[in-house]
Parts: structure tokens; sequence; C-alpha cells
């Protein structure tokens, strides 16, 4: 069976140097405030006058005294309350393996947690109770790692994918905790390969139930998209999507007709389901990365999302900016592999010459595995910030609109991969490669969120600039 070899640039691609300080576009930062900050009548009515942030208990009393005119807090009073209490402290260690951590999601509805170990567990925890072990999956036919989870819309089945063709669905709803791969349930395993005698076995990187349940959309290192059909237990379709590993994909929203993929070619591309089969090709390309895209998150609002890069930065990105040339520069400013090295300090702050990103978020680092970003959660931070983990052993938190950094959370001793911000409580998770599976909540302090030591930061930014 042959190995697929990683394609190597000749020669690297020498970019200027990024001057100009964080800008963010004008309509994504009125959206976010509009979603993350009282209207203006309670703002007029506050004795502070328009000044914010605003104390929860001044927000209270303009409620009661209607200041709003609706007789209630609006959605965007509720994220502007609740966006304070940032889970950042109150941290509580309540699992380890002797394995690798690679993945921990909340469930959309914030019930369960799903967590990943390289070992060939994944398991599911009860958050209501405590977050009490749930389920225990044995997992099967593993190659080299857990790469992704994904629970279904009604969070009756997981899939999991690894290093293989194969991603294997099982039904978590089964009674007892523990779950053996054929023994004591069934996962059955859902074939990839278009061929039965394919030369090349390549691996899923990512994988997504659509919104409806009855397909898988998966990114591979054959760089391929897959659309797995649940009921007819086939591909339906397979398109080659980048000239690289495909490290991520995901919906762009509920309808599930638009598809957001990143790849080690530093592209992201965007899917049209609805033409593309007379397109050909996709919808468009957005390009900014100069190094390799290791994960996407959406807005879900068909419009805006962000990515983490091997280049050290996650960007913000609207998709009515792209470009219709599936064939962009894909400029590259080195020969450097993320895997082995850290990255070459000159190339920190360069910049892509054709960057179609709205903004830029620099300070945690992405080296040795597929690091994942997010949007915090709508309804109790209006998507306010950004988060990410990062091999510095920290979770970075971002402010969407500012770009800067609100939190740092120390804990770890190893990479951390993936994070979940659950979304409606004030507490997050971290999963990293110390084996530990770490719990964050907001440690029942009043106080503002603050900058973490913003002036050193971009301080340390501007004499990177200077760099020759």
């Amino acid at each position: 069976m042959q190995v697929k070899r990683k394609r190597h640039h000749t020669e690297p691609f020498r970019l200027p140097i990024q001057k100009e300080g964080f800008t963010i576009d004008d309509e994504i930062s009125h959206l976010t405030k509009l979603r993350s900050e009282p209207c203006e009548k309670m703002r007029r009515g506050m004795p502070n006058g328009r000044k914010l942030p605003i104390s929860t208990a001044k927000m209270i009393a303009g409620r009661e005294a209607n200041l709003s005119g609706r007789g209630k807090f609006s959605s965007a009073d509720c994220s502007h309350v609740l966006g304070r209490y940032l889970p950042v402290n109150d941290l509580w260690c309540f699992d380890g393996m002797d394995s690798k951590a690679y993945v921990s999601q909340f469930s959309a509805d914030g019930s369960v947690l799903v967590a990943g170990f390289q070992a060939s567990r994944i398991k599911i925890y009860n958050v209501d109770n405590g977050l009490k072990l749930q389920k225990d999956i044995i997992a099967k036919s593993l190659e080299w790692t857990i790469t992704d989870t994904s629970l279904s819309p009604d969070q009756r089945n997981l899939v999991y994918s690894s290093l293989s063709p194969l991603v294997h669905i099982v039904n978590v709803e089964t009674a007892g905790t523990e779950s053996h791969a054929n023994i004591t349930d069934i996962h059955d395993g859902l074939d990839f390969s278009e061929h039965e005698n394919d030369d090349f076995s390549f691996g899923i990187f990512s994988v997504k139930f659509s919104t409806d349940g009855r397909e898988l959309v998966a990114g591979s290192n054959d760089d391929a998209i897959y659309i797995y059909d649940l009921e007819a237990n086939k591909v339906t379709s397979r398109f080659e999507a980048h000239l690289d590993d495909v490290n991520t994909v995901t919906f762009a929203d509920e309808t599930g007709n638009l598809i957001y993929s990143g790849s080690d070619d530093t592209l992201c591309k965007i899917w049209d389901r609805r033409c593309f089969f007379t397109r050909g090709g996709p919808a468009g390309v957005l390009s900014g990365h100069t190094e390799g895209i290791t994960f996407i998150d959406s807005r879900r609002d068909g419009r805006y999302f962000i990515s983490n890069g091997k280049d050290q930065s996650i960007k913000l990105w609207d998709i009515r900016r792209l470009s219709t040339d599936a064939n962009s520069s894909r400029p590259r400013a080195s020969l450097w592999d993320y895997r082995l090295s850290a990255y070459p300090r000159e190339y920190r702050y360069l910049r892509h010459p054709n960057d179609q990103s709205l903004a830029t978020y620099r300070g945690h680092s992405v080296l040795r595995t597929l690091i994942r970003c997010y949007f915090s959660p709508a309804h109790s931070t209006g998507q306010r910030y950004i988060y990410t983990g990062s091999h510095d052993k920290h979770v970075y938190i971002y402010d969407v609109v500012t770009g800067d950094q609100v939190a740092k959370l120390a804990f770890h001793n190893a990479v951390i991969r993936d994070c979940s911000w659950h979304p409606y409580y004030p507490m997050l998770v971290s999963s990293s490669w110390d084996c530990q599976i770490a719990r964050w909540q907001f440690s029942g302090s009043d106080a503002v969120p603050s900058v973490v030591d913003n002036k050193r930061h971009r301080r340390q930014q501007a004499e990177q600039r200077t760099l020759p």
C-alpha cells in the first residue's frame, strides 16, 4: 500500500513585512456590537450615559425601570451581562488518561461534552451531572489517533475519524457506560474510499454532520472533500478541492448549502452545493495565510468565518470578498515544517501580498498539531470573542473588535489542541497533549474582563516589525 508523500516547495517566497496596526471592517465591528452591547435606549437611560461596560446591577435596574421599552432584556442585553463573566478561573482538572487528548467539544445544546484521546478512547460526559462520565467508547480500527468527532443534530449518533478512509458511527444512547466496538455496541464503518483496490490509503482530518443529520462532509489528506449519504450508505460526491491536505471542513450555516474548507495549500475555499456541478469548482477562494490552515469555524451566518494558520495567526474573513480565481497564488514564507521546529522569527509578521482577510489576531502559537479556534457563544457573549488552543500550553481569548488579548489561561504543561466554550454557561473546557481535560468557569467576581498585558503585546509586535 502506497503512502502519500508530502509536497515540498522548492523555493521560499519572500513577502513584505506587515507594518500597519490592527484594523477591522466597520460592518463586522458594528454587527458584533449590536449582538453584545445594550440597546441605545438602555444606554441613554444609565447614569454613566453611553459609557461601556454597564454593571450587572445597573443593567437589572434599567430593566426594572423599562429603559429599553421592551420590559425585558434583549438578546444583546443578555450577552452584555453574561459576556462579563468569562470562564477564566475556578480551574478543575476533571479527567485524565495515559494518552494525548486531541478533541474536546460540547454538544450544540451543551448537555454533553465529547473528548477524544489518542489511545482509541472517546469519552462522553454529562454536563448537567457535574461532568460525570456517561459513555466510554473504545474506538475501532484507529489509525494514529482520533482526528475528529461529530455528534448528530439529535445527539443520538457520534462519528469519529482517524488517519484512515473509514469513519465509524456509533449510537451513544444505548444502555451501559462502556461502548466496546462490536462487543457491547455496533460501530459501523463508513468507507470513504471510492474503489475496493485503491493503491493509496488516505486519512480523514475533519468530519461534520449536516444540519439535517443525513450526510457527512469530510476533508482528507488526498486533497479532496467527500460527501457521504448516510441513508444510501455511500459516498455521493468527491471533488479535488485543494492542492494539499484538506485539514478542515465545516458548514457555513444551518442550510447546509455552503461549505468552507482550509488546506495546507494556504487557501480557504467556499463551496456552494446548489451550483457545484454546473460551476465545476469552488464558489470562490480567499487568500491571506502564508502557511497551511489548521481549522475553520463559521459564525453560522453564511458570511463570516475564522481560520487558524501555521503562520501563527487567526484570520477573520467575509466571503463577499472572495476571488473567483481557483488558482490564486499560494506564496509561502519558508520551507519550514511546523511539526519539527518553531516558526522562524523573521517570518512572524509577514503579510500575504493579496491578503483578503478582515483582521488578523496574533499571540498564540500553532505548532506540532492542527490547533483549533472558535467564535465564543452567541447566546452568552454575542460572539464578541475568539478563542484558541496553543502550542505554548495556554488558551487565548481575543476581542473580535479590538484584537486585544483579554485572557490567557495557564494550567496545562503541553500543547492544547482543542478547547470548547459552553453555549450557555460561563464554562470552557481544554484538552491537551499532557493527557488531561480541564474545565474553567467564571470566578464569581463582577470585575470586567481586562486586556492581558496588551501594551507589552503590542510593543513586542512593534519590535518584530523592525527586524531586517
